[in-house]
């Protein structure tokens, strides 16, 4: 589906987008991971060069800092050429009341969620306007539709993600470039591990389908929207969330 793609990943290294890093090389694309953590980010890349025949590398990169994203951009247009496909999924949380939730966390939020997004996203349009093609994916969150107490921050940034999908769609579909967004429910990961068993059984009741998603099924809707089967689809949020949203 992908074959001959030239794709970036952020958040690459655990979760959701080490499943959508593997998802996209295994049907043809070149990776490029970007993270934090440089063991984890070379272990998805190990992965992806044993069970595919594709190109991948990692590059260390904090996402919320515009000069290091740009030359991160830039290490992959060196390497790879050009950039088909941006899949924006770097996120953190830092969860609490407001009332008791302290500035600094508030803005790490911010940055990480949803300054990232304009960060990669300014750095690709350029080379993907020469190219007049390209596709860019947010990972937002069903929380960015619906809210959710202990959580305004994160709340925040993955609305946010969902405006600036909306509105970059309307600025560059023109120029045959593609934003869509994916808002997960509640998936397995490092995220949702910590939840206790009692939380966990008060999702599922939230959830139609009575379990939690997988990062997999994230991956093939990631999948879907980075190929040519989307080519008609933009500015678009996809729930990925077992109908809990409907």
């Amino acid at each position: 589906m992908l074959k001959g793609k030239k794709a970036i990943v952020t958040g690459a290294t655990a979760g959701i987008g080490k499943a959508i890093a593997i998802k996209l090389a295994e049907q043809g694309a070149d990776v490029a991971v970007f993270g934090t953590n440089l063991e984890r980010g070379q272990k998805v890349v190990d992965e992806i060069k044993a069970n595919t025949s594709q190109d991948a590398f990692f590059i260390s990169v904090d996402v919320s800092n515009t000069q290091k994203v740009q030359e991160a951009v830039d290490q992959v247009i060196d390497k790879f050429g050009t950039i088909d496909i941006l899949i924006n999924n770097a996120g953190i949380v830092k969860d609490g009341l407001l009332m008791r939730m302290c500035e600094a966390d508030w803005d790490r939020v911010l940055e990480v969620n949803l300054k990232s997004v304009y960060n990669m996203s300014k750095a690709v349009i350029r080379p993907m306007m020469k190219a007049r093609s390209g596709k860019i994916i947010n990972i937002s969150s069903v929380v960015g539709l619906t809210g959710n107490a202990g959580q305004v921050n994160y709340a925040a940034s993955k609305s946010g993600i969902i405006g600036v999908t909306k509105s970059l769609a309307k600025e560059l579909a023109s120029r045959n470039i593609f934003i869509n967004c994916i808002a997960p429910g509640y998936v397995e990961t490092g995220m949702t591990d910590t939840l206790g068993d009692k939380v966990k059984e008060e999702i599922l009741k939230a959830i139609p389908m009575r379990r939690i998603g997988r990062p997999e099924e994230v991956a093939q809707v990631a999948l879907f929207l980075a190929s040519e089967g989307a080519n008609y689809i933009t500015g678009q949020v996809l729930p990925v969330d077992g109908g809990m949203t409907m």
